[in-house]
């Protein structure tokens, strides 16, 4: 019996730049499509890192060339600008692989708003990067001129950092399950979703980039799936990563999922946020399962066969 199933694209099935997304979609709607001849349900959701971080910087360009025309580009404009062409890119592949297998039904993007706490912590700690990568001296530069907070990135160079609050709900999520009810497949909360926050009963957008797995997990608990994917650049997630003793996990159980946070097994901004998205899910109900794992490996992980399995 065919299963509902929110997917988390992570950006290795996106590619960094269009060129490389041109073709990277290509794969990932076979992977997708595969997963609905099988009779699940699929709802797309999906990073915007390097998309947002371009469609900023190329907003921020068009100010300085001709100010007296043009205003900066709030950031989360930018994100509705990247759901939209992600979508579309996603969209058409996953349209174009559907009708060479004679597959009716309809694909479509939803530009999504996802509603953030304006009293969040993380509103006075940035910690989610966006956009290029940057030498100090830019960077130092950068942040002079414009007031961002810039950081070091794992070694890459320096990186703007935004603020990363936590999704509470998502405002479209009614429209979203009627399409999937249905029968269409759905691309929502793109980049984690627009970040909107609620003041005298209206919805006003807010700098800031919501994580994909945290929207993921909300979105795939509001629409009472079965399952939540995610799906990263590693087959399993492991505990002391690059060591020789390293450890892939095939099952793990949020309790487990704690100790191991305390251990400092996961790290921030990559198999951190991963595994506590999968938690949330996995604990939002009984019977939820979040499965980690690769693109390539999706169904067989959905099967069983690999991933990690995070459930109670």
């Amino acid at each position: 019996m065919g299963k509902r199933i929110v997917i988390a694209l992570g950006g290795n099935a996106l590619g960094s730049n269009l060129p490389e997304q041109m073709i990277a979609v290509k794969q990932t709607a076979k992977a997708i499509v595969d997963l609905i001849e099988e009779g699940h349900e699929v709802i797309i959701a999906h990073g915007n890192g390097p998309q947002v971080g371009m469609i900023q910087k190329a907003m921020a360009e068009l100010t300085r060339s001709e100010p007296e025309k043009y205003i900066p580009c709030p950031l989360s404009v930018c994100v509705a600008m990247s759901q939209g062409y992600i979508g579309y890119h996603l969209q058409n592949a996953i349209g174009n692989e559907l009708a060479s297998r004679g597959m009716n039904k309809d694909v479509a993007t939803v530009v999504t708003q996802v509603l953030v706490d304006e009293a969040d912590p993380a509103f006075q700690h940035p910690t989610k990067p966006v956009g290029a990568f940057y030498d100090k001296e830019t960077a130092e530069r950068i942040a002079a001129e414009k007031g961002y907070t810039m950081v070091e990135d794992a070694g890459r160079g320096y990186r703007q950092v935004v603020p990363s609050p936590k999704p509470i709900d998502v405002i479209e999520k009614n429209t979203v399950k009627a399409l999937v009810d249905n029968g269409t497949v759905v691309i929502t909360v793109g980049g984690g979703g627009i970040p909107v926050v609620c003041r005298d009963g209206k919805l006003y957008g807010t700098p800031a980039v919501i994580d994909k797995d945290f929207a993921s997990a909300k979105l795939a608990e509001l629409l009472d799936a079965d399952m939540l994917v995610i799906l990263t650049a590693v087959e399993k997630v492991a505990i002391n990563f690059g060591k020789p003793d390293q450890k892939g996990l095939d099952t793990l159980t949020p309790d487990e999922a704690r100790k191991y946070i305390d251990e400092k097994q996961f790290a921030p901004g990559s198999m951190l946020p991963k595994v506590q998205a999968a938690m949330s899910f996995a604990e939002s109900k009984p019977g939820r399962v979040a499965l980690i794992t690769l693109l390539e490996k999706a169904a067989e992980g959905i099967e069983g066969k690999t991933g990690t399995r995070v459930q109670m």
